[in-house]
């Protein structure tokens, strides 16, 4: 079973918009991140708790009960610019990560089929925390 996701109204809006400019070639992205965003809890922006990874948050994880601990930012496609710790929300880790809480493992499909647990250990920045609504 999944856990619980939270999502700020902002976040989603904004992610509607992206999936409805995607070209047919990231359908099985797009339907994962579709699926995800149909079982969360809407939040106001300014009402989401601190520990939730939100668009934009720089987030600490790690695979499958490892110690080796990786930390990115979740971003837009859009706001992609090969920097090597931005993660597209549009990658299976990506999807996985948004709305989840700082202690939540879930576990995910590759897309080569194979499973993994992804655990969210801290959460370095959170826009919403820091007050910033408009990015």
């Amino acid at each position: 079973m999944k856990p619980n996701i939270t999502v700020s109204w902002l976040d989603m809006d904004r992610l509607d918009r992206m999936l409805d400019s995607l070209p047919a070639a990231q359908a099985s992205a797009r339907d994962a991140l579709l699926d995800e965003l149909g079982r969360a809890r809407l939040a106001e922006p300014w009402e989401m708790p601190p520990d939730v990874v939100t668009m934009n948050s720089r987030v600490r994880f790690a695979f499958d009960g490892a110690e080796q601990e990786v930390t990115m930012t979740l971003t837009y496609p859009k706001d992609m610019h090969g920097d090597p710790e931005q993660l597209s929300i549009l990658t299976p880790v990506g999807t996985a990560l948004l709305g989840l809480q700082v202690g939540d493992t879930i576990r995910w499909e590759r897309p080569d089929g194979a499973l993994f647990d992804l655990t969210v250990r801290a959460i370095e920045y959170q826009p919403e925390r820091d007050g910033q609504y408009h990015r």
